[in-house]
């Protein structure tokens, strides 16, 4: 993304933002491409904003584990400026707030799950929203599926995809949970989108 462009969206997301806003990306990776065609949708990947010494970061879980990323740096990522901000439709108190921010601290530095294990210490980017969320709030954003339900509900999928993914055996009873199913979410509402 050139640099003109960049600044744009970061002034226009920022002026959107409020704390606890899911925001969903286009990773610009073959494999992110594909997961996101696979899953039905243009977003590979979530995660949520909070303030940090008065800047936006991005709490996210990537390769290799759960960070706290610069607004600006989360954007750069994203393929063609796509990004959406949704926000839940129930008001989120200051205290849910505090208990998110209190619950990410415990998540920075675990893991990432490249196998998409929704039962596993390890942390993938829709996972690691779902669980802070359900924690902190009491309310379960996305769909949990089994691979082999996934697979079942998005025709387009193939398995070629996962039985590489997975080295030849496709765990198809494994439950997880995808950004585009997050992003389907009734219990949220878009408050910005360049999709």
């Amino acid at each position: 993304m050139k640099p003109n462009d960049l600044n744009q969206l970061e002034v226009q997301v920022s002026a959107q933002l409020q704390e606890g806003d899911l925001i969903f990306t286009a990773i610009d990776l073959l494999v992110c491409r594909q997961v996101a065609r696979e899953t039905g949708s243009w977003s590979s990947h979530v995660g949520f904003v909070l303030k940090e010494n008065d800047q936006w970061i991005v709490v996210e879980s990537k390769v290799p584990f759960v960070c706290k990323t610069p607004l600006r740096r989360f954007l750069q990522r994203t393929r063609n400026s796509q990004v959406m901000v949704r926000r839940l439709r129930q008001t989120v108190t200051s205290e849910q707030i505090n208990t998110i921010k209190q619950l990410t601290e415990r998540q920075i530095g675990r893991l990432y799950h490249p196998g998409f294990k929704l039962d596993s210490e390890r942390q993938f980017c829709s996972k690691l929203v779902y669980s802070i969320y359900k924690e902190a709030i009491g309310i379960q954003l996305g769909k949990i599926l089994t691979i082999e339900q996934l697979l079942n509900e998005n025709p387009q999928a193939s398995s070629a995809l996962w039985r590489f993914w997975y080295f030849g055996t496709i765990p198809w009873q494994r439950q997880t949970l995808t950004p585009a199913s997050q992003l389907k979410d009734q219990q949220l509402q878009t408050v910005f989108s360049t999709v």
